[in-house]
């Protein structure tokens, strides 16, 4: 039983991902290897000067993990509701999990087969995404969206952010109280 599953391991996914496993929660990161970042050339990314979109998703990669954070290969077909959260359902296996952040780009195909509202895009290129509140709430209690496919700009920097948000909602409902992570110059 994983406390959040990410679906999508781009900016949003990954930045999510960091937050919630450093926060001391078990995350699961489960990626098509198909995201749009990964043909990214970035020159508007703050703190980087210049990063190509394989390199700033590896990057990502490594500071989930090396927070605990567990990545899969895969594709989500399916998220239904189970006894003590929700089974995620991938070509390969399934898997349980208390919260979901769906972080996949552009693609709201898990709509359909997961009762999930969308609402018309408005960036340039994107015709659907997730209905979400501020928060990132779906209109399933216990999934969120963050990123493009929740609404927001695609500049990867914004969509980065966009996760980190999603991830500290999910992380002060987890722990009953508001979730701030600062780290300290030693």
């Amino acid at each position: 039983m994983f406390d959040v599953t990410v679906i999508g391991a781009g900016p949003a996914g990954g930045s999510a991902a960091l937050f919630t496993a450093k926060a001391g929660k078990k995350t699961l990161v489960i990626d098509d290897n198909k995201s749009v970042t990964k043909r990214a050339w970035m020159e508007n990314h703050y703190g980087v000067m210049e990063i190509s979109g394989p390199d700033l998703i590896e990057v990502g990669r490594k500071q989930a993990e090396k927070f605990g954070a567990e990545f899969v290969t895969d594709t989500v077909t399916q998220i239904e509701k189970s006894d003590n959260g929700f089974k995620v359902t991938t070509n390969q296996g399934s898997y349980e999990t208390k919260y979901i952040i769906i972080a996949t780009g552009m693609m709201t195909n898990l709509a359909e087969t997961s009762g999930l509202n969308v609402k018309p895009g408005t960036e340039p290129r994107i015709k659907t995404v997730f209905d979400v509140d501020a928060d990132g709430k779906t209109n399933i209690d216990g999934i969120y969206a963050a990123g493009t496919v929740a609404g927001v700009s695609m500049h990867t920097i914004i969509t980065a952010g966009d996760g980190a948000k999603v991830a500290i909602n999910i992380i002060s409902e987890l722990n009953g109280e508001r979730y701030v992570d600062h780290d300290i110059l030693k």
